[in-house]
């Protein structure tokens, strides 16, 4: 299917499965067998690899009456604490697509363009610290930073950074900090528009952007332009940048191999980049609402952030696993996943959210050891294949 078709199909469901939500507040149980299947594909994550301590499941498709969650293994292997679905973990750049919605209902409300030079919403110094590296900041867009095509050095590439956080992992980094490793660590990849590399350095200028468009902290001004509140996402927060909501569980511990990240400073991956904290469920329920009219005002908007740059080249240094030019969007990419298209993000410790639009399916996952995405991805493969295949027994 053509590109432009495909979002056009898209932006359709959106109304459709409005109205559908509209029309069903709380959708029937399933046939027990489907929701027995999936809870047996979670607890085969655990069981057959041993590095994972605990994972969890949210799977919401409204053509087969399906809302579902479950978990396995454990949330704190120390104390022996059951992992469960309300079991909130550090979603990493699954933060990238809060942050690029919150970018574009902004702009919807008139605070910015995409297509407005990133000079024009960041503080004078950040604008003369990339100056000074080579960065022609009239030419950088804020569409570039959405689409990982600006030609900025990504400050997590290399390997000191990794570094640096291990041997200070209570170390509270900072924005300006992160921005500087840039500079110093890297030279630009190429002009805007030509090169696409996929940059957290990007993410960390969109939560700027955000804070002087629109004259609040970031996890304010990314609570109220996404709707936190009206989407109903309880169990998701920015972690020490504001209070972990109430009455829910502490988060599930993650684990780098044998080291146990709990502890961590969060700063070496808050400012837009990554950040927030959120539950499985409430990851399903955001992507949910961004695929059937639930963030933005207009239809233009959505089918926007399903649109990329074109024409951009990969680095010549580019992993075989790095995506290709064109598959990211603005804070999701397009995969082809057994035949379905999807749209989806992924997080450094293992987490996934994805909206498939052929089986009207959003899924969220996550297994609390950063080593263990083969399997993570494992899961939401087998996720995928049963309720499509499920859903061609289902009489029309």
């Amino acid at each position: 299917m053509p590109i432009r078709s495909l979002r056009l199909a898209v932006v359709i469901t959106f109304s459709a499965l409005t109205a559908a939500c509209q029309q069903a507040a709380a959708p029937p149980a399933v046939a027990p067998e489907i929701e027995a299947a999936l809870q047996s594909l979670v607890e085969a994550v655990v069981t057959d690899n041993e590095a994972i301590p605990g994972a969890a499941l949210h799977v919401d498709t409204p053509a087969l009456d399906l809302n579902w969650e479950g978990a396995a293994g454990l949330a704190d292997p120390e104390t022996g604490t059951p992992m469960t679905p309300e079991h909130p973990v550090r979603i990493a750049s699954n933060s990238k697509t809060f942050i690029a919605a919150a970018i574009l209902r902004a702009a919807e409300k008139g605070l910015l363009g995409l297509d407005d030079p990133i000079a024009d919403h960041l503080p004078e110094e950040f604008v003369e610290l990339l100056r000074s590296d080579g960065y022609d900041t009239r030419a950088m867009t804020i569409r570039h930073l959405l689409t990982h095509t600006s030609g900025l050095f990504d400050h997590t590439s290399p390997d000191a950074y990794a570094e640096a956080i291990l041997a200070e992992p209570t170390h509270r980094w900072t924005r300006a900090e992160q921005l500087q490793a840039a500079i110093a660590w890297g030279d630009p990849h190429g002009s805007p528009g030509e090169i696409y590399s996929y940059c957290d350095t990007g993410y960390v200028l969109l939560g700027e952007v955000l804070e002087q468009a629109t004259g609040q902290s970031m996890p304010q001004a990314v609570r109220e332009l996404v709707g936190f509140e009206q989407l109903g996402l309880d169990s998701t927060w920015w972690e020490t940048l504001e209070p972990p909501p109430e009455s829910i569980p502490d988060r599930a511990h993650q684990f780098y191999g044998d080291l146990d990240t709990t502890d961590f400073d969060p700063a070496f991956d808050l400012y837009g980049g990554g950040g927030l904290v959120a539950t499985v469920g409430d990851m399903a329920r955001f992507f949910r609402a961004l695929f059937s009219g639930g963030v933005y005002e207009n239809r233009a908007t959505a089918d926007a952030m399903l649109t990329t740059i074109e024409g951009t080249q990969p680095l010549p240094d580019a992993s075989d696993s790095a995506l290709p030019p064109g598959a990211y969007r603005m804070g999701l990419w397009m995969v082809e996943l057994d035949g379905h298209t999807t749209f989806r993000h992924s997080g450094f410790w293992g987490t996934v959210a994805m909206y498939v639009p052929q089986l009207e399916l959003t899924i969220a996952a996550t297994v609390n050891q950063n080593q263990g995405k083969g399997a993570l991805e494992n899961l939401v493969r087998e996720a995928v294949a049963l309720v499509g295949n499920a859903g061609e027994r289902v009489p029309n």
